[in-house]
């Protein structure tokens, strides 16, 4: 295995004291990623899918358990995640020759040879902080950081660490190894050109990723997003409509469409003017409460999870709890495989094809 520093990579670059930036920026046709050592610490179910999506690009893993329990279900759960990933043709080699790759560990110290580690553990800043330490005591200056955080800014992140710019965020969605979505997040000191990089370099993991230039709370999908669930809460709790008519109301108009377009293109498609005229009359009506609902919090006071305890907006049976995770993850496969007749450039291909004919 080659380390970092035998590299011969435009995105490895050389650490005189200060960072310096990169010459070239690498292209995703020029990168050989069974060259590239990747750290992954935390071992959660991110943690283990990320490593599973690692893993079939190419990439040589080194998965760290902070946390001695993790120890005891990673390994299963990686298998699992590489051997179903083979059944739905994710992947052409079998699980064992993907999990050679892969080394478990509690010791810090065999990231010393990794391109790029990625901190996947509880979003807590006290806890990143410290693992941070860990992680920067081992690898070397060339070695990029990245946080799987949600929630946490990456300026206030990168401030924890002794070279700020190479730090980013790296926002992955669950299962990590099945969705194409991906965010690549600059924090406030990172260098840009190196965020494009790691844009070109995550093509290699099979994503459709999205590269935030300027560090904003909540990043882009979980901004959208949260401003849903706000009115979704609004909804439910003000009596217009039950927990099931929401959820009824969002599969069937934007589930339905927005695996093929954003909501900038399904307002092309759809005809812009009548979304101008909409927004005059139904923005101001909109709930903008900074409280945490009501309704959440009382289910996480009663100490609701959602299906990992059969407790949640909806009442299960350890059965039916059980089920729905099981389905989520058929669900996720069968999706990932309609969403890649209609990737990001489906209609440029077509016109390419067209003129090539």
């Amino acid at each position: 295995m080659k380390t970092v520093s035998q590299l011969d990579l435009p995105l490895i670059y050389r650490a005189e004291g200060l960072l310096t930036k990169m010459n070239n920026s690498m292209k995703r046709d020029n990168i050989d990623t069974n060259e590239i050592t990747i750290g992954v610490v935390g071992l959660g179910l991110m943690g283990c899918s990320i490593s599973t999506c690692l893993l079939m690009a190419g990439h040589t893993v080194i998965a760290v358990a902070p946390i001695p329990d993790d120890l005891n279900h990673a390994e299963k759960r990686i298998k699992e995640h590489l051997n179903k990933s083979r059944e739905e043709n994710l992947t052409d080699l079998e699980s064992a020759a993907h999990f050679m790759r892969c080394t478990i560990t509690e010791d810090y110290n065999l990231l010393k040879d990794c391109f790029l580690v990625i901190e996947c553990t509880i979003e807590n800043l006290d806890i990143k902080k410290a693992v941070y330490q860990k992680i920067e005591t081992v690898v070397g200056d060339s070695c990029l950081l990245a946080s799987n955080t949600s929630a946490i800014p990456i300026t206030l992140l990168q401030e924890q660490t002794k070279h700020p710019k190479r730090f980013f965020g790296l926002h992955w969605a669950e299962p990590s190894h099945i969705s194409r979505f991906l965010e690549i997040i600059c924090g406030a000191q990172s260098d840009v050109q190196l965020g494009e990089s790691l844009y070109e370099l995550s093509h290699c993991w099979g994503k459709e990723p999205t590269l935030v230039r300027k560090d904003i709370r909540g990043f882009i999908t979980n901004r959208l997003m949260y401003a849903m669930y706000r009115e979704a809460f609004h909804l439910v709790e003000n009596g217009y409509a039950s927990v099931e008519d929401v959820d009824r109301a969002c599969r069937n108009n934007a589930g339905h469409w927005m695996t093929l377009a954003g909501v900038f293109r399904w307002m092309d498609l759809t005809g812009v003017p009548a979304y101008h005229t909409v927004m005059k009359d139904l923005f101001p009506t909109l709930t903008n409460s900074t409280d945490v609902p009501k309704l959440i919090d009382e289910i996480v006071k009663e100490g609701g999870k959602g299906v990992s305890n059969a407790k949640g907006f909806y009442s299960y049976t350890p059965e039916e709890a059980e089920l729905w995770e099981k389905t989520f993850m058929e669900f996720s496969y069968e999706i990932r495989k309609l969403a890649a007749k209609y990737p990001e450039d489906v209609v440029e291909k077509k016109i390419r094809s067209k003129s090539s004919q």
